[in-house]
């Protein structure tokens, strides 16, 4: 095809799709091995494939792009589509891939950038909530700017730019630096264990085949970064091959009695029996994000307790009558041991509701021991069609009895009870996001345990395991309909064997009153509100499970710093502590006098003489009432008074910038470490911020503070003063930031308006915690 005709293709497919979120239509775009100079754009139910058996077969010189244009840059609907097994050369330096849920990116080489948020009208970094990076090369900077969450497997890449609340990386190489929650990586050094997904390719010889990668264990970086993925080629004779309009539940099910493996092609299929794999070793993939629909309240698809069967690129939308559960591998009572060959499931979305209404008890069933899932999406709608709490109704999203299952990016949501039930042993989990469900009418209706406890927790662990391990566990809240309270996000039991690694929990809006009370089995605070920053986001970065009472005390806080910043204040800031269950918050001590607590890792201590020494220390505390033994001592002396010592009082103060992003400049002024404003952008020159005193006030000095988001502060800056908010004239100041605090002098000024521009470039954003003005 020429490049004109696959542009015509892909851009006729692009327009009907761009925002058609809950269309019937699906359709893969499939590469053979070569070079194209092409550029477009991919949505909804758009599976784009290289049909290479490396990356490195099908070159697209120009862009394969996501954006969210269709919602204002806001991609946190960018679900259905994926990407895979292809180079791109992006013309522009850039490939832009905005994503939320169910849109994977696999075996990807992208010679250049990759961005995975778009803007809104204004530049500023939209939403998005994704997402899920596996086998992949970047060889530039990935940025992910608004990206609240993501977990990336088995790439590599030049460097990552940030995060927001919950980044996971599971054998990655050039994983990021840094300590939870701030900023928020878990950083896992290999993969344990893994296979990766089937996919469709071309020989050289023009024959189709179905690749399928070998089982590798403890492993970092893609799996054909230094050749060929490892694994064995299976012939497309060898598959029954289904099309939705001449495919029933009986032809698929005579084609897999006869030992054949299974491709879907687009389309949306009417199951009215049970798809069952009975043989080991079987190969059930899809291409185009098939759909399979169960139309009788059957389960949609089973797997025989046998080794080695491997299902990939497969959706499920829950059917007009209930179903006790969509897909179910291994039947009840399941026991045999598959460690040596056991059965994987990647990229797997269940839907309940949505694009029709229907509903299940369970969306995935894991009764077999050893099996491996490698991106799931359990979705139970929360627009479109059926959504309401007693309309699209599902129990649970996934329930695992098995032994030793392990789980690489675990999305679950808005199930009416618990999200995620694990009753076997040996679980694992790298990377766990989770929306607790809007529509709750009333606390009444969502109560557990036999009606004692406010909610469902979303990860629960059953009392009966004895061993479980999770890293990387986001937990949100937007309790839209009614008040309600959820008082642990996740469930587990107080055993030595049950360790779980960075935890957060949301409240991403609501109804006034609603909260998550906790993070883990009563410990952590809760959130309740967009403000101030720990009503929203609270953290605990270890539980470990004792089987006891918690008597250990929170490491010793290090690193204590402090700096004055005026004549009556100082600003600390020191290195997080950890616990076995988690960290609740910092004592602060002055001259050995409590006088102050912090959730985090900073404080400031007002009210302080000029010209004066104070001495600090801080001791870290868990929920229990365990404290640590004291920090390093760190001293500062006040500013001295008169002249540019003493702070204008900012009551009734306003702020703007640009660019802006949902930490507004407000912030700036609210007399809180805890919060902070920041351009949601890496700086720039150009980006500037505007303080309005309301009138005009005489002052010779700025304090722009980052303390807390220490690598924040403008690497270069000009300010300018004006009376009416338009003429600026000449800058009264220019210089260069060396450190969180900025200080800038200068001859006294008589003005209304304070505008200072960023002048520098780096890779973090720009963004301060309080902005003073003195005189």
């Amino acid at each position: 095809m020429s490049a004109s005709d696959i542009g015509n293709v892909a851009t006729s497919i692009f327009s009907r799709l761009e925002s058609n979120e809950f269309s019937s239509e699906r359709y893969a775009l499939l590469f053979k091995p070569g070079t194209y100079n092409v550029n477009f754009n991919v949505g909804f139910y758009t599976h784009v494939a290289g049909l290479g058996q490396n990356p490195g077969d099908v070159t697209i010189n120009g862009g394969v792009n996501v954006n969210a244009d269709w919602d204002n840059g806001n991609a946190t609907r960018n679900f259905w589509r994926a990407l895979e097994n292809y180079t791109v050369v992006p013309s522009n330096g850039q490939t832009q891939i905005a994503v939320s849920q169910a849109a994977p990116l696999r075996r990807l080489h992208i010679k250049g950038e990759l961005h995975l948020f778009d803007f809104d009208s204004n530049w500023n970094a939209g939403w998005a909530s994704g997402g899920f990076l596996a086998d992949s090369i970047v060889d530039g900077q990935i940025v992910p700017a608004s990206q609240q969450q993501w977990l990336s497997r088995n790439s590599r890449w030049a460097s990552w730019n940030n995060g927001v609340w919950n980044m996971v990386f599971v054998g990655c190489n050039n994983a990021p630096s840094g300590q939870f929650p701030n900023p928020p990586y878990t950083v896992v050094p290999q993969t344990p264990i893994i296979r990766e997904k089937p996919y469709l390719y071309i020989r050289s010889s023009g024959q189709y085949d179905v690749f399928v990668p070998a089982l590798q264990t403890n492993t970092q970086g893609p799996s054909w970064a230094s050749g060929s993925t490892p694994g064995q080629s299976i012939s497309i004779d060898q598959f029954y091959i289904a099309r939705p309009e001449t495919a029933t539940a009986a032809s698929i099910n005579a084609a897999l009695s006869q030992g054949k493996h299974l491709l879907f092609t687009p389309g949306i299929y009417q199951l009215s029996d049970t798809i069952r794999i009975t043989n080991a070793n079987t190969v059930v993939l899809g291409i185009g994000l098939a759909t399979l629909v169960p139309t009788h309240g059957q389960v949609a698809m089973s797997v025989a307790d046998v080794d080695g069967v491997k299902l990939a690129g497969l959706t499920f939308d829950a059917g007009p009558i209930n179903s006790p559960t969509i897909l179910e591998v291994g039947p009840t009572g399941s026991s045999a041991n598959h460690s040596a060959n056991p059965t994987s499931l990647h990229d797997i979305t269940v839907r309940t509701g949505g694009a029709t209404n229907g509903r299940y008890d369970v969306g995935i069933k894991i009764n077999s021991n050893h099996v491996i899932g490698d991106h799931f999406w359990l979705w139970r709608a929360d627009h479109g069609v059926g959504a309401g709490w007693t309309s699209n109704v599902s129990k649970n999203g996934l329930v695992v009895n098995g032994s030793n299952v392990t789980i690489y990016g675990l999305f679950n949501e808005h199930h009416n009870e618990y999200q995620t039930v694990w009753n076997g042993n040996g679980g694992r989990v790298y990377f766990y996001q989770s929306e607790i469900p809007y529509d709750v009418p009333n606390q009444a209706v969502w109560m557990s345990q036999n009606g004692t406890v406010n909610g469902y927790a979303s990860y629960k662990v059953a009392n009966s395991v004895t061993s479980h391990e999770a890293w990387g566990l986001g937990v949100y809240s937007y309790f839209r309909d009614a008040a309600v309270k959820l008082n642990s996000a996740i469930e587990v039991p107080n055993v030595q064997g049950v360790k779980l690694h960075h935890a957060t929990t949301i409240w991403l809006n609501g109804t006034a009153g609603s909260e998550i009370t906790h993070v883990i089995n009563n410990t952590g605070g809760r959130v309740y509100a967009n403000s101030p920053s720990e009503a929203m986001r609270q953290t605990l970065t270890e539980f470990a499970g004792t089987g006891a009472g918690d008597t250990q005390a929170p490491s010793t806080p290090a690193s204590l710093t402090a700096t004055a910043v005026s004549s009556s204040q100082i600003n600390l800031s020191w290195s997080a502590s950890t616990d076995n269950v988690g960290v609740s918050g910092y004592d602060v001590y002055r001259n050995g006098v409590l006088v102050g607590s912090s959730p985090s890792t900073s404080y400031s201590d007002t009210g302080l003489t000029a010209s004066t020494v104070y001495s600090y220390t801080v001791r870290a505390k868990d929920a229990a009432g365990n404290t640590s033994a004291a920090s390093n001592a760190a001293s500062a002396t006040t500013q001295p008074g008169g002249g540019t010592g003493a702070a204008l009082v900012r009551t009734g103060w306003t702020a703007a910038s640009t660019p802006s992003s949902s930490e507004p400049a407000a912030n700036l002024l609210d007399g809180s470490m805890s919060t902070r404003w920041t351009t949601g952008t890496p700086m720039a020159p150009g980006q500037s911020l505007i303080v309005d005193m309301k009138e005009v006030k005489s002052f010779n000095k700025l304090v722009m503070d980052s303390t807390g988001s220490n690598n924040d502060y403008a690497r270069g800056y000009e300010v300018y003063v004006s009376n009416d908010g338009t003429s600026w004239g000449t800058a009264v100041a220019t210089g260069t930031g060396t450190g969180p605090v900025v200080t800038v002098t200068f001859t006294t000024r008589a003005a209304r308006y304070i505008r200072v521009v960023q002048t520098g470039s780096a890779s973090s954003w720009w963004s301060m915690r309080e902005f003073n003005v003195y005189y």
